[in-house]
């Protein structure tokens, strides 16, 4: 499994360096065959400023997503969204078709609801969509309408983008709906998720309960009392899990000591942050280092 040299931060990739010509905030590229197109330090731990889909028509690699590890299966499509701890075990040939898109697209007029669709916000952790005969050719021909406008710059491109856009990923909600089902959200599953997106923003600064329910702007009691509800977890331990599963990806992708994660993720002193992560885990970090290294050599 590799990891990361000593001393050397997680990068962060954005979808195009800041000086590279061309739509900073929408890619498409089309493999048939050749390598894919990306750094070789996507062999080394990374994470992503955008998100990311790849309709795999032929592939066989294995990559990491967090923890998990997936080898790409024929016909399916992969999804990821910004800041998950990504690598590639090796470099192989593709076929396929990969878009790419930033949350400055998504900011734009009238972008703005496609964040909202389950395929982006994910609330069941999902990667892998599987896709019948029937989801490959509308995928493939979704596809193929967005690259031929991606290939025809001008001024309507950005709105027949995000037309072609909107549609596949309408479509693909649907199946992420079928495939991780879920039912609509009341208002108190709303604040649930708002709490947990809260949280996802701010939690190496934060963690205490009433700090998000200030940015919430309601009060504590209310807010613990819902997501108690609604979740069968007190607030506070979404707080903990969150900050569990990223000391958990630095342990298991990076050689940061345990003190460098402890400071990374907010904690001044790092013997209380090893207990913590025992007292959630079971294992004292190296313990859990070391019995991933044993796992995943």
């Amino acid at each position: 499994m590799p990891t990361l040299l000593l001393d050397q931060p997680i990068p962060l990739y954005p979808l195009t360096p800041p000086d590279a010509p061309g739509n900073r905030y929408f890619q498409l590229t089309r493999a048939e065959g050749q390598q894919p197109a990306f750094r070789q330090n996507m062999l080394q731990p990374h994470r992503k400023d955008y998100y990311h889909l790849v309709f795999v028509q032929r592939g066989g690699s294995r990559h990491w997503v967090d923890m998990t590890p997936y080898v790409l299966k024929e016909n399916a499509l992969y999804f990821s969204a910004p800041g998950q701890l990504q690598l590639k075990e090796k470099l192989a040939p593709l076929w396929g078709v990969s878009v790419a898109f930033t949350r400055e697209f998504l900011a734009r007029q009238p972008n703005e609801a496609l964040a909202q669709l389950p395929l982006l916000r994910n609330p069941q952790n999902g990667h892998e969509l599987l896709l019948t005969p029937a989801d490959v050719a509308f995928v493939e021909d979704t596809l193929a309408r967005l690259e031929a406008e991606y290939q025809r710059p001008g001024e309507w491109q950005q709105p027949m983008l995000t037309a072609h856009l909107t549609v596949l990923l309408t479509y693909l909600s649907r199946l992420y709906t079928e495939q991780f089902p879920g039912d609509e959200p009341s208002a108190d599953q709303l604040l649930l998720r708002k709490y947990r997106a809260r949280i996802e923003e701010n939690f190496r600064e934060r963690h205490e309960v009433g700090a998000y329910a200030a940015l919430l702007h309601i009060s504590a009691g209310h807010l613990s009392e819902v997501v108690k509800a609604q979740s069968g977890k007190p607030a506070i331990a979404h707080i903990q899990e969150r900050l569990v599963l990223e000391a958990r990806r630095l342990l298991f992708h990076t050689p940061q000591s345990v003190k460098e994660i402890a400071y990374d993720l907010g904690f001044a002193d790092a013997s209380y942050f090893s207990r913590f992560f025992k007292r959630e885990t079971g294992l004292t970090p190296a313990e859990y280092r070391a019995s991933n290294r044993e796992m995943y050599p």
